[in-house]
């Protein structure tokens, strides 16, 4: 991206200090080292983070989702995650290989307060882990294992302001094209008939249907 040369920005601490104030010392103090009985209690609960991570001053964001409790609480300041599969494109394993720093934000549907952990990922295949991730009895093949620095509740402002839970708000779904239709055209470079964006749909429901949990 090329910055126009007269936008003004925040490049100092003491710049974004200015602007935006201090934390104080009940916010601060909210940040614990470990987990405790009502995050956990929440975790047992969650079925969907969001993991970030970093490497190399690029950084990625990706969905996990799974059966509520999916995130196993190995001990207070340890957690596993199961590796499902997905697009193969592996950007937050690839990412925690080469760079441990990962941030998760926990979501509960119809909650609008969040727990954020955030610490060093590991990416295992330890067979005593992988264990007590199984669906229908298979394992997955890798799970990650993060072990926790910081964890504190989000307070629910971001959600009231998105009416994120409220289903008036919800969207219908075919305000937006197929997913076919989006890749197709982004690939592309331009529109793609129905025939070819079926057709692309038509694959990914079936990896849906067929790899949801195993490949």
């Amino acid at each position: 991206m090329t910055l126009p040369t007269n936008i003004a920005l925040v490049e100092t601490l003491d710049g974004l200090v200015a602007i935006n104030g201090e934390s104080n010392a009940s916010t601060q103090a909210k940040v614990i080292a470990r987990l405790e009985q009502h995050s956990i209690g929440f975790l047992e609960r969650c079925p969907f983070l969001i993991i970030a991570t970093q490497c190399g001053g690029e950084a990625d964001a990706s969905p996990r989702g799974d059966s509520p409790g999916f995130v196993k609480v190995l001990d207070d300041t340890t957690l596993l995650i199961p590796e499902r599969p997905g697009n193969r494109l592996a950007d937050s394993l690839t990412n925690i290989v080469n760079s441990p720093g990962v941030g998760l934000i926990c979501l509960i549907p119809g909650m609008a307060e969040t727990l954020r952990i955030n610490g060093n990922a590991y990416i295992t295949t330890e067979p005593s882990y992988l264990q007590q991730l199984c669906h229908q009895g298979v394992p997955p093949k890798l799970a990650i294992l993060v072990d926790i620095k910081q964890v504190y509740f989000h307070c629910a402002k971001a959600f009231i302001r998105a009416k994120l839970w409220d289903a008036s708000t919800q969207m219908p779904r075919t305000e937006m094209p197929t997913l076919g239709k989006i890749i197709l055209e982004q690939i592309r470079g331009e529109q793609v008939s129905a025939k070819e964006s079926a057709a692309v749909d038509d694959r990914l429901d079936d990896d849906i249907k067929n790899n949801l949990y195993h490949t």
